[in-house]
């Protein structure tokens, strides 16, 4: 009975792992946004954050990759290296640096908000690509095509409605100045939209490059040091273009640091993992749909924690942004089973096809048999 129930909790693991390990990876990058705001606001360079950041993760995962990895790690070949080269400048270097000078231009609720946008742009060149198969006659489908829409109505909704003010009413635990939140410059906050939805559109292509380069670099750990790797070198190319000052590059032991450890551990490190497997096991867009739940995060922290006001427009898209999360990892999930089904019923008829070939065979050996006992 006890072998039974241990049976099922991990037939129950195994089928929900993805799901919890995506929303704690959601969490992580929660904390990061005003951990990362703070700093900014101390001082600390977005391209020296970002380079410090991947370098120390490719120092402490590459041992591991090495050891955990080691027979599975396929041969280095230039082809090879140059697709990881544009992996990590598409989901590293590049897109980091934009995505984090948008921060600093504007907020965190902003950029968590257009972070959703990346799950309908991966939907749709996940299409283009025929990488995500969509049958707008089947109720798993119009899930899927309903789901992605309704999220984003919801993250819509978050951005443009924001409804009544309800305040906080007691004391913050803890308080964090809030650089984009106030009155940002016209200008500011125009280049900051345009970094946060350049950077936008390099992830939803970036998630879509993981799950070919998978199947050409299974290693999982080890392609994630070699991304840490490479664009931590990108970014230390282009940080020393744009960062003359020496100065820039010291950060001291304080929250610079911390930032730098805290970001680069969890977000690079456990995230970025957590995001290749999942890839390899649930596809592209349902990591990516997972987005929205890090701006009902934000939301949450910012009033409970942190202090800021709640808007009733913020609590109506939050619910529909679940809505449409539910409702595509519904498809995702109805997709799944039809496949499954699809495959045990081609395995039934190939048994089938086999029981009656061994049959003919067995009755023609009889026919031949038979006359050789009559002589």
């Amino acid at each position: 009975m006890a072998l039974d129930q241990v049976a099922e909790t991990g037939g129950v693991w195994r089928r929900y792992a993805p799901h919890v390990l995506m929303a704690l990876a959601q969490l992580c990058y929660t904390l990061m946004y005003f951990i990362t705001e703070a700093a900014f606001n101390r001082g600390l360079n977005p391209y020296v954050y970002i380079t410090y950041r991947h370098l120390l993760v490719a120092v402490l995962i590459w041992p591991f990759a090495y050891y955990h990895e080691r027979g599975l790690r396929p041969k280095m070949t230039f082809k090879l290296f140059m697709e990881i080269f544009v992996l990590s400048l598409l989901g590293v270097s590049l897109t980091l640096n934009m995505y984090f000078a948008s921060l600093k231009y504007t907020s965190p609720t902003f950029v968590t908000s257009m972070v959703n946008t990346i799950a309908s742009m991966t939907f749709v060149i996940a299409i283009i690509l025929r990488m995500e198969i969509v049958d707008a006659k089947t109720l798993r489908g119009l899930a899927k095509i309903a789901g992605t829409v309704v999220s984003f109505a919801g993250v819509t909704t978050m951005t443009l409605y924001k409804g009544a003010v309800i305040r906080c009413l007691w004391k913050p635990p803890v308080h964090v100045d809030s650089g984009g939140g106030g009155a940002v410059p016209h200008d500011s906050w125009v280049k900051g939209s345009i970094l946060a939805v350049a950077s936008c559109i390099c992830w939803s292509i970036w998630y879509i490059m993981q799950a070919s380069s998978l199947k050409r670099y299974p290693a999982q750990l080890s392609l994630t040091a070699w991304m840490c790797t490479v664009g931590g070198i990108q970014s230390t190319i282009f940080t020393v273009f744009m960062q003359h000052e020496p100065e820039d590059w010291l950060i001291g032991f304080g929250l610079k640091f911390w930032c730098i450890v805290y970001s680069g551990l969890a977000c690079n490190g456990f995230t970025v993992f957590v995001q290749l497997w999942c890839t390899e096991k649930k596809g592209p867009v349902f990591v990516t749909m997972f987005n929205p739940l890090s701006t009902i995060m934000v939301a949450i922290l910012a009033y409970f924690i942190f202090g800021e006001n709640l808007y009733v427009g913020s609590i109506i898209g939050g619910v529909i942004v679940i809505l449409g999360l539910y409702m595509l990892l519904w498809g995702k999930e109805k997709d799944q089973e039809h496949g499954a089904s699809k495959e045990q019923e081609l395995e039934l008829d190939c048994e089938k096809q086999a029981r009656k070939v061994s049959d003919v065979y067995a009755v023609q050996q009889n026919g031949t048999e038979k006359p050789k006992t009559v002589k």
